[in-house]
């Protein structure tokens, strides 16, 4: 019998990158499993059963004014079949509501016209108000302490409007254990001192700070607060294929909803370590890996099934450069991974600086495993000086892993490698 080798497609931009399989052992969640079909049917049967038994027609009727928290360009939140749907139920329970879409960065830059395009479509883009959040400039208020003692300082569109709800999407996070829900407002519509509390060097050390994990983790319970304290009323979440096609979604009370999809995502996604030497993973293509920074998040995956020493290829694009000078700039100037990862670890909550928690996870992986990344030549020297090692193709680094370790040894595929919860 004639057995042709399969090929394995590896998310890369606005493409793939092909592997041929030579006996890896694959592991990917089973999102593609899910009926895609319709976004339009799922997000309004999502809306017509909401969880809480909460309504967005009555509530935009008692409000003269409402803000809708929205994606970022960092996201791949399929709004045009979100937004229209919430935009119409507000508008039938309030013909003459005033709607602001505000876009939750959190501490990224803003959002250029033609990514607000890209998501939002000419529609909604050229007819609604939209604001960009940013966390250094936007008008604020501080409304709570927290939970970990950090101040909450809400953008003040949000404080100041009648009703808050938000659109987004549920992934599998590195620290927050789950996207969508309560990340909206923090970090997304924070300002920067918030974040970088929530963000602090105690809590990315903590075991509980991990892919898949709500309860007990110390992120999630600022993250939670931040929600009520907010009065995050309503929420339209999606969970989304390996296409960027709306799988399920889940709307209603802000904590019933989001939970109920995590819940689901978990089930869905989690797959059992293949202890190996070497792991070949992605950041899922775009815009996910639009950055060195952005790319941390599928090392995480692969970092828990190499073995200690073994090594990680990650494939990412990288079209918008490291993502972060200062996370670039204090990786080349470290000069011992693990004494920085220390001082990392122990660094007040008040004294977090911006983009520390990537720095963080990025040493914790790299005192364990050698990271060959596969990018643009452009940026070889950046890999370099963030102390990894450099390939032009999957090829190229599988074949510099091989010599590493002295032979072919076990090597295990994660396609996506931010679409997996890895279980040890």
């Amino acid at each position: 019998m004639n057995l042709q080798s399969q090929v394995i497609r590896l998310p890369y931009g606005k493409d793939w990158l092909e592997l041929t399989d030579e006996g890896f052992t694959v592991l990917k969640s089973r999102i593609n499993a899910l009926c895609s079909g319709d976004g339009d049917k799922l997000v309004l049967d999502a809306m017509q059963k909401p969880y809480g038994d909460v309504s967005l027609c009555s509530m935009a009727a008692g409000a003269n004014n409402a803000v809708i928290i929205i994606s970022d360009h960092t996201r791949p939140v399929p709004s045009k079949y979100i937004l229209p749907h919430m935009l119409s139920e507000m508008r039938k329970g309030n013909p003459a509501i005033d709607i602001t879409l505000l876009v939750a960065t959190g501490c990224h830059r803003g959002s250029t016209i033609e990514e607000l395009r890209t998501k939002l479509g000419d529609n909604i883009l050229h007819h609604e108000r939209i604001v960009i959040h940013d966390c250094d400039r936007s008008e604020m208020v501080k409304v709570g302490t927290l939970p970990s003692g950090a101040p909450l300082v809400l953008n003040r569109l949000a404080v100041d409007t009648d009703l808050l709800v938000s659109e987004g999407f549920i992934e599998p996070h590195l620290f927050a254990g789950f996207s969508g829900g309560r990340k909206s407002v923090l970090p997304g519509i924070c300002d920067r001192t918030t974040v970088l509390g929530n963000h602090c060097g105690a809590f990315i050390h903590s075991p509980n700070a991990r892919t898949g994990l709500l309860d007990d983790n110390p992120i999630q319970a600022d993250m939670e607060a931040a929600v009520k304290m907010a009065n995050l009323r309503y929420i339209v979440n999606v969970i989304i294929n390996d296409s960027h096609e709306v799988a399920e979604a889940y709307a209603g009370d802000s904590i019933e909803a989001h939970r109920a999809g995590c819940a689901e995502l978990a089930e869905i996604c989690r797959v059992q370590a293949e202890p190996a030497c070497i792991c070949i993973t992605t950041n899922g293509g775009a815009p996910m890996d639009q950055n060195i920074y952005q790319a941390v998040k599928g090392m995480t995956a692969a970092e828990v099934t190499t073995r200690q020493g073994g090594i990680i290829i990650l494939c990412a694009e990288c079209s918008d450069g490291s993502g972060s000078d200062i996370f670039h700039h204090f990786m080349r100037d470290s000069h011992s991974i693990q004494e920085d990862y220390e001082r990392l670890s122990n660094i007040p909550m008040e004294k977090t600086f911006p983009d520390q928690w990537q720095i963080q996870i990025l040493m914790r992986i790299l005192m364990k495993h050698t990271v060959i990344f596969v990018t643009r030549p452009e940026l070889a020297q950046t890999i370099r000086e963030m102390k990894m090692e450099y390939a032009e193709t999957v090829e190229a680094a599988l074949q510099m892993a091989c010599l590493r370790v002295g032979g072919k040894a076990k090597t295990v595929v994660i396609p996506n490698g931010i679409g997996v919860i890895v279980s040890q």
